[in-house]
């Protein structure tokens, strides 16, 4: 599962950067924003019924590719 979701990920941020490098700053190297977050929600909702409110986290909770994976395995 992990490694959809990361697929997922590299697909909303357009890189496959995000794979290989799991303690990558997102948000600091422009590779995600606020609406790319919201789209991965959805998406993430969609494809793995996993509902995250996107107003339920802050950005320090998911700058990262590994704090992503772990918000979703303490969700499910």
């Amino acid at each position: 599962m992990d490694e959809k979701i990361l697929d997922l990920l590299a697909e909303i941020c357009e890189s496959d950067e995000v794979k290989d490098d799991m303690e990558m700053e997102l948000f600091e190297s422009d590779l995600l924003d606020s609406l790319g977050f919201a789209e991965f929600l959805v998406e993430l909702e969609e494809q793995f019924d996993i509902v995250i409110s996107p107003s339920e986290v802050e950005r320090q909770d998911i700058d990262t590719p590994a704090k992503i994976l772990s918000l979703i395995h303490d969700r499910i």
